[in-house]
């Protein structure tokens, strides 16, 4: 199982940071076997994938669907993680690029609006016996073996459940009303703006929210990106894990069930029970790092990607991500 954790603080610029960049393994198969997207970039006269640096304000899910859709004309979506590569820039900064496996459709590809420019001369589908003879760097091979790697897995495929934590809310001890009614503090209301295009950038077609306002306030920005409605749920609300009347476990079971991409929006206790019952029910080994995923401080979300293929046991990858504001 490839894990990342990666909560990035964006308001601070310091030229001795490293330059964040992302980008993707953009895919699809073609007569059963899956051809690769590469960019042939007309000013370093290079071939590369896709990817971009982070613009200020952006998380790194955010940056590598805006920069595919710039560079290519193809609107994608986030897949698992394929890791990173780190390599010094001749400024001597270092740069890190995250990438994500994405594959494409046919519909989605119809609906390109690619056209040669300045940046992009062309665009190329490649199989991957190919694409490693036409990349000019050695990172970008790296990349490409780990994404065969999963391919030959039956790893390539997956949903995922996407677990968010609700930002930051007023404090118990100010509120004189029921702990469910605390609302939102203008940094939470800021969490829950930031990471709303992250998140939908995994295009999840299901979203429940535990029944507290600090959960639905978190969440209502993602369905309005999305124009999706959300499940309230007492099953995944603080009060009703404290008393024991809870059900973390149907709820989990229920949406790998439906085995399509999901968000659910709880609290820093119930969190790590969703996280481990994932795991659970998909048997994979809980660990250390499967358990820090579930540490999430308010306006972090976690991802959990499984395989599509339900013979295909096991939690794909794991990766953290929290909101670009202070």
């Amino acid at each position: 199982m490839h894990r990342e954790r990666h909560f990035e603080d964006h308001a601070v610029s310091d030229s001795t940071l490293p330059v964040l960049a992302a980008g993707a393994v953009v895919w699809r198969l073609v007569d059963g076997k899956a051809r690769v997207l590469l960019v042939h970039r007309a000013a370093r006269a290079d071939v590369s994938l896709p990817k971009g640096k982070l613009d200020p304000g952006e998380t790194l899910p955010q940056t590598a669907v805006r920069e595919i859709a710039e560079e290519t004309g193809l609107a994608i979506t986030l897949g698992a993680p394929l890791g990173t590569v780190e390599y010094t820039l001749p400024s001597g900064r270092e740069k890190i690029v995250y990438y994500w496996s994405a594959e494409v459709s046919d519909h989605a590809l119809e609906l390109s609006t690619f056209t040669p420019n300045n940046e992009i001369a062309a665009v190329e589908w490649a199989p991957i016996e190919k694409v490693r003879k036409r990349l000019s760097y050695a990172h970008d091979i790296d990349v490409i073996d780990r994404f065969e790697e999963r391919l030959l897995a039956g790893q390539a495929r997956t949903f995922a459940i996407i677990a968010l934590r609700h930002g930051t809310a007023v404090p118990p001890s100010t509120w004189d009303g029921a702990d469910s009614t605390r609302p939102l503090m203008q940094r939470g209301v800021d969490q829950a703006l930031s990471v709303a295009p992250a998140i939908a950038a995994y295009a999840p077609a299901k979203l429940i929210s535990s029944s507290a306002a600090r959960c639905l306030a978190t969440i209502a920005p993602l369905a309005g990106a999305l124009g999706l409605p959300v499940k309230s749920s007492n099953a995944v609300s603080q009060d009703a894990w404290e008393d024991g009347s809870g059900n973390v476990e149907k709820v989990v079971a229920k949406r790998l069930a439906k085995r399509v991409s999901a968000v659910i929006c709880s609290h820093g206790p119930v969190l790590p029970d969703i996280i481990l019952e994932v795991a659970r029910l998909t048997g994979t080994r809980t660990d250390s790092a499967l358990r820090r995923a579930a540490e999430l401080s308010t306006g972090e979300y976690a991802v959990l990607h499984i395989a599509l293929d339900p013979t295909t046991p096991g939690i794909v990858a794991v990766e953290s991500h929290g909101p670009a504001v202070a």
